[in-house]
C-alpha cells in the first residue's frame, strides 16, 4: 500500500514524518545514538531486511541526518555517523522512549538515562527557553497557519 506523502503539507510535523515517519527509520537513528554506526550492525540489531535498512539508510543520508564515513577502502565499506542535524533529534527520540517507558512498558523501563554532570539518573523535561518553566499542552497557545481559527474548533460540550 502507498502512503500518503506529507511533502506539500504546511506543517512542520508532517514534513518531519515525510523523513523519519516511515518504520524502522527512528530506531535507525536510536541505534546511531546508541553507538550502532555499521551497516551489518544495524541490520543484526533490528532484524530488518537488507532492503528496507539500505532505503532507510539511503534516506537519512539523502536528508542530511546521517552522513557516510569511508573506514575501508577494498573492498569500500562506509559507517553511519550522525549530522549536526540528525544530533537535534535526541529530544524527540528521548520523548518518544519516555512516553513508551510510561505508557507501553510492563515493568521498569528498559533503557536508563544518566546524565554524566551530576551522575544521576534523570528524564528530559520540555522547558521555555525564555523563563525555564515547564512546557506542558495545558500552558502554551500555539499559532500560525496550521491552527485551526476560532470558528474551526469544537465546541466544548458541558
Amino acid at each position: 500500500m502507498k502512503r500518503t506523502s506529507f511533502a506539500r503539507m504546511e506543517c512542520s510535523i508532517a514534513q518531519s514524518l515525510e523523513v523519519v515517519g516511515e518504520w524502522w527509520t527512528l530506531l535507525v537513528v536510536r541505534d546511531a545514538f546508541l553507538g550502532v554506526r555499521r551497516f551489518e550492525d544495524f541490520q543484526r540489531r533490528l532484524g530488518v531486511s537488507r532492503n528496507v535498512l539500505t532505503e532507510r539508510l539511503a534516506k537519512l543520508v539523502d536528508n542530511g541526518i546521517l552522513e557516510p564515513v569511508r573506514y575501508l577502502e577494498h573492498p569500500p565499506r562506509s559507517e553511519y555517523r550522525l549530522t549536526d542535524k540528525g544530533r537535534d533529534l535526541y529530544p524527540v527520540i528521548v520523548s518518544l522512549r519516555q512516553w513508551g517507558d510510561r505508557w507501553m512498558q510492563d515493568g521498569p523501563p528498559p533503557v536508563v538515562v544518566r546524565h554524566l554532570d551530576c551522575g544521576m539518573e534523570t528524564e528530559a523535561v520540555l522547558t521555555c527557553s525564555h523563563c525555564g518553566g515547564p512546557i506542558t499542552a495545558r500552558n502554551v497557545r500555539a499559532s500560525g497557519s496550521v491552527v485551526p481559527s476560532e470558528s474551526e474548533r469544537p465546541v466544548p460540550v458541558a
